[in-house]
């Protein structure tokens, strides 16, 4: 494995090279792409974009433009489509029979979720990967970065070291070949990555196997930060801010409608005030952050067509890199690189002190984002601003101001709520995702407020296992606010499965070792 990972690296400059000529489905396709997506011939826009050639994809395009351009022939492209490609199930329920016990059907789960190792095929958007990984289940039928996180917990639980280790090989092998993690391994997701979990990655698998793991991945590590602080390429990731120090937002490298949301994308930026690239972008910006889409991101906190993620300055984003460069300082004192030890530590120092300088609010008691229009935090409270608890980079002070507006605002009957705007996007109220409860409930901890921390758990394992109880499935996001609806809002329907709820769930369970 080690091996492998080395020589995943030797080849850096070579494979970022050669992925520059990796192409999206709608470059492939072109006009195809296009009229397939735009006739709707398919509820879920995914669907196409996932979809396999059966033939040379130059040969069902030169087809395709003929049949199109000839009059007298009469056509029908849904069976057009049907006849050259592959076409995935919109939506693919695990197939398994219910058990009494939630563990064991998190257990039963773990190989149907699980995808050997790819093979290229001219024309398909997936990436290949060299080793088995785990999606989330439903639509999502590749990995994610940051969800594989969250699964990761519960595989560590399930005692699948070796599917950790594998997961992370994929990402040493994204990164190595593409420059970048990008937000799963499809062609259409290369323009962007998405919150930045690699080092609690490795952090976690470190925990099982040792110390000598930071030394290992030192160079991914480095990698990784070197994309994020656009020392590679110019992402313009970066923002400096009004003192000078430097903090970080998201910002998709691409400013075109989403191939796996083409027409969702194109009917937004019809509504909007803002030029089509700018909504595109700032569109993708989200998709970069794993909240597609959320209040958070709107100027006026209720419209997606208002949505500037470009112009905002995410306080978990800044969370995350600050436990990046911790990390880095503890891979080179492992490694023995002292003086790298202390210029990372250097580093994490000054954004803890700009993330407590610009994101605390004082008057909300609340970690807020940046609005860079404004020069101000925004108004809008999420479960965001429990990432530097998670991190553990707040001011113990804070942490009694913060649990008062977690208590009045946040806590609801089945965990705690994404943000205090029901706009109708998913990534609002009233739902509530594994991910924000692990964060919230793991940052109560860092700072001794045990027994909220506790309660939040107690109520979300409660009521993802009534769920299971009612439907015999685990959801990729839950109703937090009312128990007896389901969740909703967003793109497309409630995916089951689910890759990081099963991780969630199961080491909250042996967490607190609550009833099975």
């Amino acid at each position: 494995m080690i091996r492998s990972f080395l020589i995943f690296f030797s080849f850096f400059t070579v494979s970022v090279l050669f992925a520059q000529d990796v192409l999206p489905p709608d470059k492939i396709y072109g006009e195809l792409f296009h009229d397939v997506q735009s006739s709707r011939i398919f509820k879920d826009s995914k669907t196409f974009a996932d979809a396999i050639p059966k033939k040379d994809p130059k040969e069902i395009v030169k087809r395709y433009l003929e049949i199109k351009a000839n009059p007298a022939i009469r056509f029908s492209l849904q069976l057009f489509v049907e006849e050259n490609f592959i076409i995935p199930k919109e939506h693919t329920a695990p197939s398994i029979s219910k058990e009494k016990e939630v563990i064991k059907h998190i257990e039963n789960l773990w190989p149907i979720l699980t995808r050997e190792p790819d093979k290229e095929i001219e024309g398909s958007s997936l990436l290949p990967l060299p080793d088995k990984y785990i999606v989330p289940g439903g639509r999502f039928r590749e990995i994610y970065y940051w969800d594989s996180y969250f699964t990761m917990l519960g595989l560590k639980e399930s005692g699948k070291t070796e599917m950790i280790t594998s997961m992370i090989n994929n990402f040493a092998y994204l990164l190595s070949t593409y420059g970048h993690i990008p937000n799963g391994n499809r062609s259409y997701y290369l323009s962007r990555s998405q919150p930045p979990f690699l080092s609690s990655m490795i952090e976690l698998l470190a925990d099982i196997k040792g110390d000598y793991i930071y030394a290992t991945y030192l160079p991914l590590l480095l990698k990784e930060y070197d994309y994020w602080m656009d020392r590679t390429d110019p992402t313009q990731h970066i923002i400096k801010m009004p003192d000078g120090s430097l903090l970080n937002r998201y910002y998709d490298q691409a400013a075109t409608p989403r191939q796996e949301s083409y027409i969702e994308d194109i009917q937004i930026a019809e509504k909007s005030n803002q030029p089509k690239e700018t909504i595109y972008r700032n569109l993708r910006s989200a998709a970069e952050s794993g909240w597609d889409f959320s209040s958070r991101w709107f100027v006026n906190g209720k419209n997606l067509h208002t949505i500037q993620t470009t112009q905002i300055v995410p306080v978990d984003l800044n969370s995350l890199l600050y436990h990046l460069e911790r990390t880095l300082a503890f891979a080179n004192k492992v490694s023995g690189n002292i003086i790298q030890q202390r210029y990372y530590n250097q580093l994490a120092e000054r954004r803890r002190k700009a993330i407590n300088k610009y994101l605390w609010s004082a008057e909300k008691n609340w970690y807020l984002d940046y609005d860079l229009t404004t020069q101000k935090v925004s108004p809008e409270l999420t479960l965001a601003g429990m990432a530097p608890f998670f991190f553990s980079l707040a001011e113990q002070s804070k942490i009694s101001k913060a649990k008062i507006t977690l208590e009045k605002d946040f806590i609801k009957p089945g965990g705690v709520v994404t943000s205090l705007r029901n706009s109708g996007e998913q990534w609002d109220a009233p739902n509530g995702w594994a991910p924000l409860q692990w964060i919230t409930i793991v940052g109560l901890e860092n700072y001794g407020e045990s027994a909220m921390a506790k309660s939040i758990a107690e109520r979300w394992v409660t009521l993802n296992k009534n769920v299971y109880n009612e439907t015999g499935k685990l959801m990729e996001k839950y109703n937090v606010v009312d128990l007896s609806v389901k969740a909703g809002g967003g793109e497309y329907p409630n995916q089951d499965g689910f890759g990081w709820t099963n991780g969630v769930l199961l080491a909250l369970i042996k967490k607190y070792d609550f009833k099975n």
